[in-house]
C-alpha cells in the first residue's frame, strides 16, 4: 500500500491574522499559491509571498527557496487582483455589501414612524395598479396592499427593513414588476410558491438581501425578463433557471456563487449577464449558446480561462469585463475569434463603449495586462 507523500505546515501571515496552511513537501510557490486563493480571497496571480526578506518564485519548489515545516511566510496582496466581493481580513467575516445591509437594519431599528397607509391611497393603487412603497420604514407589507388583488401591476417595495413575503403575494396576479431591493428578507421568509403564481411577472428584483439559495420554483416564472439578485449571499442558481427562456437580464454580482448550472445556456434571449465580484473559476461551454448576449461582466472571480465558443458563437457580444481576473489580455488574444470580437465592437461602440483607453492608444480589451505593478 502506497504511503501519502509527506507535507509541511506553513504560516502565511495576511491581514493581521495567520494562516495554517498544509502542502506538500515537493510543492511550488505556484501551488502554494492556489491553496491560498479560496482562503483569501485574492487570486494567485495578485499573491506576493515574501520568507525571509526572499520573494517565492512560482516556478521554484518551497524547498529549494528555503521553505520549510514551520516557516513563516507573508503574502502581500496586489490591489484589484481578488474575486468576491473583496481579500478576507481579520475583520472581515461579512462582505462590504453585508456591511451596507447591516446599515440599512440599523436605521430600520431606530424609532422611525412607519408609513400610514390611508383608505385614499389603497383606492389609488387599484385606480393606478402602482404601488410605490419605497423608502417608506416598512417592517412589513401592508395587509391592504394584498386587497388590491389583480388591480396591482406594479409594487415598489424597495429600501425598507422588510423580512417577509407571505404566501398572500399570490393575489397579486396581475404583477408584471416586483421590486423588493434593500430589505432583511431570507429564504425561510419569502413565499416563492405564492411568487410561482405571478405568471404576469416580468421583473423581479431581489438585490442586497439575505438570501443564500434560490428554490427550483424560480424556473415556473417564466415570464420573467429582468432578473436583478445581487448583493446577497448565493452561492448557486438552480437549475431550473434555464425554463426562463424570455429572461434578458441577469444582475447577479456581490454573491458567492462558485460553479454556474449548464442550463444556463438555455437562457436563449439574456442580451446582459453579470457575475462580477463572485467566486466562479470557471465558466460552463454552454455560454456559447447565449447567441443573443451583448454585454458580460465577470470582474473580480477567479476565472483561469473562457469558454472555447464564447467568441465564436456569441456574435453580439460587444462588452465583457474581465479586469480582477486571472485572465490577462495575452491569454484572451489567444480565445478563438477574438479578432472578430475585437472588430466588432469597435465598430458598433467605438467611443460609447465601458472599456478606458490607455494613454498610448492601446484599445483595452477588458483584461488586466501581464506587467501589473505591485
Amino acid at each position: 500500500m502506497e504511503s501519502s507523500p509527506p507535507t509541511i505546515t506553513i504560516h502565511v501571515k495576511f491581514a493581521g491574522r495567520t494562516i495554517p496552511v498544509e502542502v506538500p513537501a515537493a510543492a511550488t510557490t505556484a501551488e502554494l499559491k492556489r491553496l491560498l486563493q479560496p482562503l483569501t480571497n485574492v487570486l494567485p496571480r495578485g499573491q506576493r509571498l515574501v520568507c525571509k526578506g526572499k520573494v517565492l518564485q512560482d516556478a521554484a519548489s518551497l524547498s529549494s527557496m528555503q521553505v520549510v515545516d514551520g516557516s513563516k511566510v507573508m503574502l502581500i496582496a496586489s490591489q484589484g487582483l481578488h474575486q468576491g466581493d473583496g481579500p478576507i481580513t481579520k475583520n472581515s467575516s461579512s462582505s462590504a455589501t453585508s456591511v451596507a445591509r447591516t446599515l440599512n437594519v440599523k436605521e430600520c431599528q431606530t424609532q422611525k414612524p412607519e408609513a400610514v397607509v390611508g383608505k385614499s391611497r389603497a383606492e389609488r393603487w387599484k385606480l393606478t395598479g402602482v404601488v410605490a412603497l419605497h423608502d417608506c420604514d416598512l417592517k412589513a407589507v401592508p395587509e391592504e396592499v394584498w386587497d388590491c388583488g389583480p388591480s396591482v401591476r406594479i409594487l415598489d417595495a424597495s429600501n425598507n427593513c422588510i423580512k417577509e413575503i407571505p404566501h398572500k403575494i399570490a393575489a397579486l396576479k396581475s404583477l408584471n414588476k416586483l421590486l423588493l431591493t434593500a430589505n432583511d428578507i431570507d429564504d425561510g421568509n419569502i413565499s416563492w410558491e405564492g411568487l410561482s403564481c405571478l405568471q404576469k411577472l416580468l421583473n423581479l428584483s431581489l438585490s442586497q438581501n439575505r438570501l443564500v439559495s434560490l428554490p427550483s420554483t424560480l424556473g415556473s416564472l417564466t415570464s420573467l425578463r429582468e432578473l436583478r439578485i445581487a448583493s446577497n449571499r448565493l452561492d448557486n442558481l438552480p437549475i431550473e433557471i434555464g425554463s426562463l427562456k424570455h429572461l434578458q437580464i441577469l444582475i447577479a454580482n456581490n454573491n458567492r456563487i462558485a460553479t454556474l448550472p449548464l442550463s444556463i445556456g438555455d437562457c436563449e434571449s439574456l442580451t446582459e449577464v453579470d457575475f462580477s465580484s463572485n467566486l466562479l473559476t470557471e465558466l460552463p461551454e454552454a455560454f456559447g449558446k447565449l447567441y443573443n448576449l451583448k454585454v458580460l461582466h465577470l470582474r473580480n472571480n477567479g476565472l483561469t480561462s473562457l469558454p472555447s465558443t464564447l467568441f465564436k458563437k456569441c456574435m453580439q457580444l460587444i462588452t465583457l469585463d474581465l479586469h480582477g481576473t486571472e485572465i490577462t489580455n495575452d491569454i484572451l488574444r489567444q480565445v478563438e475569434g477574438w479578432e472578430e470580437f475585437d472588430e466588432r465592437r469597435r465598430q458598433k461602440h467605438q467611443k460609447q463603449l465601458d472599456f478606458r483607453v490607455g494613454s498610448s492608444g492601446v484599445f483595452d480589451e477588458g483584461a488586466d495586462d501581464d506587467n501589473r505593478r505591485w
